[in-house]
């Protein structure tokens, strides 16, 4: 499996670039390895769809809360419609999307499948928002292979 994590305020023209870069990424990757993604608007989506386009089955995970489906947050509603019609599959996970903590549990649980991270990251520390550098960490303390993502000319902000 190959799973992406990373930053989650990118605007378009980074988001533009940096699926243009996971696409050649996936294509060079090992054949037949499938993509796994927590559902989500932003990097989570442009990283479904370059996997779906590199010709990658697509994993993708849902929160939920009892036996439905855990409401999301707006922004990453129409985002989950995509996702899940680009699934070939798709892993129930309980998860109160809200949470951060339990959102960070969720990403952990998602590197610890996956023989390779895709990291959309420039490099920053953990903010105590952003958990991006945590994950590599984690990835790269467990014997994950871990590699960034950060074309030139992407830029943090909503932009």
């Amino acid at each position: 499996m190959i799973a992406v994590v990373g930053h989650k305020d990118l605007g378009k023209r980074t988001l533009d670039l940096v699926e243009d870069e996971l696409r050649a990424r996936l294509d060079r990757l090992a054949e037949g390895a499938a993509a796994l993604v927590r559902v989500g608007a932003g990097l989570p989506l442009v990283f479904g769809r370059a996997a779906r386009e590199a010709g990658r089955k697509l994993t993708v995970l849902l929160p939920v809360q009892g036996a439905v489906p855990a409401v999301l947050p707006e922004r990453d509603r129409s985002a989950a419609g995509e996702l899940l019609v680009l699934a070939e599959h798709v892993r129930l996970v309980a998860l109160d999307p809200a949470d951060r903590n339990a959102c960070v549990s969720a990403d952990e649980r998602l590197v610890e499948t996956c023989r390779t991270v895709l990291a959309v990251w420039d490099g920053s520390p953990s903010d105590g928002r952003d958990a991006t550098a945590h994950l590599v960490a984690f990835a790269r303390a467990r014997g994950i292979r871990v590699e960034v993502v950060w074309p030139d000319g992407c830029v943090r902000g909503r932009t």
